[in-house]
C-alpha cells in the first residue's frame, strides 16, 4: 500500500480476522475478558505525540469477525508483528480454555 501525495511511502499491512465460536464469545463476556489487552503496538503512520493507548489491540477489537488492519514500515517489521500476533492469539486460546470451566472447590489442611 502506498500513502502520500508527493512523497509516496510504501507501507505493509497485516490484516487479522478471528472467528470465535459462540461458546468462546460467551466465555470472554462472562469472564470480562473483552477489554483485555493482547498487544501493545505502534503503527508506521503514528505521530510522535500520539498516545500509546490509542494503538493497543484489545480482544474487543477482534470480536464478531471484525478485521484488524495494522500498517508497518517494512516487510521485516510486518513479519515480526505477524509472529507476535499469532503468539498472542495462541495465548488467548489458552485463556479461553482455562476459563471454560470453573475450578472445583477444594480444601487444603495444614
Amino acid at each position: 500500500m502506498q500513502r502520500g501525495l508527493l512523497f509516496k511511502k510504501t507501507l505493509y499491512e497485516v490484516a487479522c480476522t478471528v472467528l470465535f465460536s459462540h461458546e468462546e464469545i460467551q466465555i470472554l463476556r462472562q469472564r470480562n475478558l473483552l477489554k483485555t489487552k493482547l498487544l501493545d503496538r505502534r503503527p508506521a503512520t503514528a505521530k510522535v505525540d500520539d498516545r500509546d493507548e490509542k494503538f493497543e489491540l484489545l480482544i474487543n477489537d477482534l470480536i464478531n469477525g471484525k478485521t484488524d488492519r495494522f500498517l508497518l514500515a517494512d516487510p521485516s517489521a510486518a513479519k515480526r508483528y505477524e509472529e507476535t500476533l499469532l503468539e498472542a492469539l495462541q495465548q488467548l486460546k489458552r485463556w479461553i480454555s482455562d476459563n471454560a470451566e470453573l475450578a472445583d472447590d477444594f480444601v487444603v489442611e495444614f
